[in-house]
């Protein structure tokens, strides 16, 4: 068994959020960070801490200690070897901003862990669950308060703390007051959540239990947008590529799972940062090409960064309401890749091959591959095709400051946002992997399986063979 780490027992509270967000995610060389020519311009908010108490960063950092042939002697966990930070390094650069090296060195480090993990049996002392579920179906909340009861009940042995959706303390199906009235010690132990709770506190959860469809997992990929929880994902909608628990089993999946252990799949995310266009916006002086490949003042800013987000599934960036195609600068790196014309452009992470990539004609990817998907969305022309590029490079897409009109980007479907002329995004492989749960009895179940059940793949008549 390999025990994970940076997850508090009720004991551990008394410690500060800020101490508690204390472990090592990725370690780098002392080479200096390199700003790209896309006068990136960081926010005190864009710097996200280097230490967290993210399991899978711990493991990273155990997993560097043994390239390093540095040996564990007193049985320390992962979060235990983890040495305290130099002052200068106590804050890191959001993914875009690193080097080709760190990119590819980060990125290496993440797919040679999920090797391993998939290997091996990790045993985590699970204290506080949180159950997510669709708050607006009635049967699925049903099923919910059945899962809250189970886990609260004294039959377990352990007294779980449940956290369940805040929206559903007065739900009539949920039924708050018939459950706490079925013992007393219920109420200490059964919480309520909101997205500000998963947003600052991530840590305070062991395990998240996902009661619905594939979207019901993104919803989690949502509400934990650094720290993920290991996520345990139940088959109750649509869907099933990323649901692969059966939930009539539940209560003996939950009873191995707390007690012999899980094995984790990491699953690639995406950083993407929209960047605002800085000062007068004239289209007769500006061009967005020059001012992201080409020669600039080294005090020159022309964008700052507004608001990041880690997906699990794509950013599409459409025209929105326009009636006009939109007009859309794509680059790699520090390459100028094309202008495209089309109603907008998905970028998908492997996961995402299967969603609104697959709709608009993108090829379908295993997970496992580290690839970033682009895929234009009803291109104006003949000779676009889908490309598959290493998930090494930081991707940008922008509005020229020429174009006719705006567009509008979506991250896994949500939070809608308008980009003017000049503005653009940038996608980068994360640094915060998303952790599901695998079958120990399923574990290598092929992908191919899950498409060809879900979209009969393939699905023809056989061609009978010629008789005599």
């Amino acid at each position: 068994m390999l025990p994970a780490n940076g997850l508090q027992n009720d004991g551990d509270l008394s410690h500060s959020d800020s101490e508690a967000q204390q472990a090592l995610e990725v370690v780098f060389n002392g080479e200096s960070v390199r700003r790209r020519k896309a006068s990136l311009n960081p926010s005190a908010d864009s710097q996200i801490p280097r230490r967290t108490s993210c399991f899978v960063h711990s493991l990273l950092r155990a997993q560097e200690k043994d390239i390093h042939h540095e040996p564990n002697t007193n049985n320390e966990s992962p979060a235990d070897k983890a040495p305290d930070l130099a002052p200068e390094e106590e804050h890191g650069v959001q993914s875009r901003l690193l080097t080709k090296t760190q990119l590819s060195d980060m990125a290496f480090n993440i797919r040679e862990l999920s090797k391993k993990l998939s290997h091996i049996t990790v045993k985590l002392k699970v204290r506080r669950v949180f159950l997510l579920t669709k708050a607006h179906d009635n049967t699925i909340v049903q099923h919910t308060r059945e899962v809250a009861q189970w886990l609260l009940s004294k039959e377990r042995g352990e007294s779980y703390t449940v956290y369940v959706e805040n929206t559903l303390e007065h739900n009539k199906q949920f039924d708050t007051r018939g459950l706490l009235a079925l013992d007393p010690s219920y109420e200490q132990r059964l919480k309520f959540w909101d997205n500000e709770l998963c947003k600052h506190h991530p840590h305070r959860f062991d395990i998240v239990l996902a009661l619905g469809g594939d979207g019901t997992v993104l919803y989690a990929s949502w509400l934990f947008q650094k720290i993920v929880p290991p996520v345990i994902p139940f088959a109750l909608g649509s869907l099933g590529f990323l649901t692969r628990f059966d939930f009539d089993d539940y209560s003996q999946t939950l009873t191995k799972a707390f007690h012999n252990g899980i094995t984790v799949s990491l699953r690639l995310r995406f950083e993407v940062t929209v960047m605002r266009a800085q000062g007068k916006l004239d289209a007769d002086s500006r061009d967005l090409i020059e001012e992201l490949i080409g020669e600039e003042a080294d005090d020159a800013h022309t964008h700052k960064p507004e608001i990041s987000h880690d997906i699990l599934n794509d950013l599409v960036i459409d025209r929105g309401p326009n009636p006009t195609m939109s007009s859309i600068e794509l680059f790699g790196d520090d390459e100028h890749y094309t202008t495209l014309q089309a109603d907008g452009i998905c970028v998908a992470t492997p996961t995402g091959s299967t969603a609104y990539n697959l709709a608009a004609g993108g090829s379908l990817c295993h997970p496992d591959n580290p690839i970033i998907l682009v895929t234009a969305i009803c291109a104006h022309t003949l000779s676009f095709r889908p490309i598959i590029l290493p998930d090494t490079i930081v991707l940008r897409a922008g509005v020229p400051y020429d174009a006719r009109a705006g567009c509008w980007a979506s991250f896994d479907g949500k939070e809608r946002i308008e980009l003017h002329p000049g503005d653009y995004v940038t996608i980068s492989a994360s640094r915060f992997p998303f952790p599901s749960v695998l079958p120990l009895e399923r574990q290598r179940e092929d992908w191919i399986q899950a498409i060809s059940r879900t979209l009969n793949w393939n699905s023809r008549q056989r061609q009978k063979s010629f008789k005599d």
